[in-house]
């Protein structure tokens, strides 16, 4: 069920009425649609995460390695629900039993983009919020996607950005936390990579390096959570040869992502065989592959 706050309410986010009163109320939202759990609360602590629409195997774990660790503190994660980093930090937070807020570039009766479908049905199980500032099935434009960025950042105490290109749109967010005032952490990336060039911008220009959660938790003055869901799996350790595979595997892939055929050659097995072990494990939930490359859950 669709609602409104309006501008004027108590219950329209103060700490957004303070960020747009920086570059000028008249230029933010009057009317916020919402389909959710709208309480105090979950505007209390709120860091925004973006990142690349063409998230890397690099950025999608750091997203998810630092976004689990402050969702499970109680810090509520605020994205744009788009494709890529908007959807790798709204997962993250969600799987952990964090709270997230999805700001939408369109009306708040549209799924956008529609294959997430079951990730905005997931936001709004586990107590999230759907926001919008646009009514009914408002299409999304250019200039929607930015007015939606200003929201993103106005909701937040501080910015987080895992990837971006130089022409990257959550520069546009970290622009408008600049201009709130906001604090701004970046991901460091390999240098060689087109989608970290931004972040090294970002940490270039003052921008905080963030590695682990707990740079972003003392900045909210927040202690870790020792009680986090989705644990990485366990290996039991077996005598016979598949499972000694198996464990070697797992070992090596700790160290890094590798592809099958590099495997194959560091084992000195079959590709065959290594394939048939590769598959079990992913079934049995220890490793995932992203773009041929496999890597631990």
């Amino acid at each position: 069920m669709v609602k409104v706050v309006e501008v004027l309410s108590e219950k329209y986010p103060n700490v957004l009425k303070e960020a747009l009163k920086k570059i000028g109320a008249s230029l933010g939202p009057k009317k916020l649609y919402y389909k959710g759990n709208w309480s105090e609360d979950i505007f209390k602590n709120c860091l925004a995460v973006v990142g690349s629409r063409h998230l890397t195997y690099y950025g999608r774990k750091a997203t998810e390695q630092l976004v689990t660790g402050v969702a499970s503190a109680g810090i509520t994660i605020v994205s744009g629900f788009m494709y890529g980093g908007d959807e790798a930090a709204h997962s993250a937070a969600v799987k952990c039993g964090g709270k997230t807020i999805a700001v939408m570039p369109c009306g708040i009766d549209l799924i956008h983009p529609p294959s997430q479908k079951k990730l905005y049905q997931e936001i709004l199980d586990a107590g999230g919020l759907i926001i919008s500032e646009y009514e009914n099935s408002t299409p999304p434009q250019t200039f929607t996607y930015v007015q939606r960025d200003r929201i993103v950042a106005g909701l937040s105490k501080a910015v987080l950005v895992t990837e971006a290109a130089l022409e990257s749109g959550s520069l546009i967010t970290a622009s408008y936390a600049t201009k709130f005032g906001k604090k701004i952490f970046a991901v460091p990336g390999p240098i060689t990579s087109e989608v970290s060039k931004g972040t090294i911008k970002l940490i270039k220009e003052g921008a905080e390096p963030a590695t682990e959660a707990k740079d972003i938790l003392e900045f909210f003055k927040v202690l870790p959570s020792s009680n986090k869901k989705s644990p990485s799996p366990t290996v039991t350790l077996f005598e016979d040869e598949s499972s000694n595979l198996e464990n070697k595997i797992i070992e090596q892939l700790k160290r890094e992502p590798l592809k099958a055929d590099e495997m194959a050659r560091f084992f000195s097995v079959p590709i065959a065989r290594l394939g048939t072990t590769l598959s079990l494990m992913q079934l049995k939930g220890f490793i995932n592959c992203d773009n041929g490359k496999y890597y631990i859950n």
